[in-house]
């Protein structure tokens, strides 16, 4: 596993509690697991993504990440709809611990308040967090 200091914490993201990390792209905000969480699981095995077109609140489960040592649910971290999902992971699930921030995003939501955006952790925040964590 990797020590804090070696984690890729992008300034441009902005991190959930549960290790979400989100992007905004245009219109829509981009998700995914971050660095932390996939290196804490270890080798990604399986990713349950929902339907395009599904509906979550800030904070609700919306996909399932199974790893070599555990099954994590993973929460979204800001409300709205689905309009894509990263069918890339069905085949290889391992794009998660490659490229968690490029090839292993899991879905496009277009966001129902962007100003939730502005709720979630910046990379210092987050670091910070990891460091009181550890």
């Amino acid at each position: 596993m990797k020590e804090i200091s070696e984690l890729n914490l992008p300034d441009d993201l902005r991190y959930a509690q549960d290790h979400e990390w989100a992007r905004i792209e245009g219109d829509t905000v981009r998700v995914g697991l971050d660095d932390y969480a996939q290196d804490q699981l270890g080798d990604i095995v399986f990713v349950e993504l929902p339907q395009v077109g599904a509906a979550f609140k800030k904070g609700a489960e919306f996909s399932t990440v199974e790893s070599v040592k555990a099954v994590v649910e993973c929460y979204l971290p800001v409300s709205g709809k689905i309009t894509a999902v990263n069918k890339a992971l069905e085949d290889a699930p391992e794009l998660v611990n490659q490229s968690p921030y490029g090839d292993g995003w899991f879905v496009e939501v277009s966001p129902d308040d962007i100003s939730e955006w502005d709720t979630l952790m910046t990379a210092e925040a987050c670091l910070e967090k990891l460091k009181g964590a550890a």
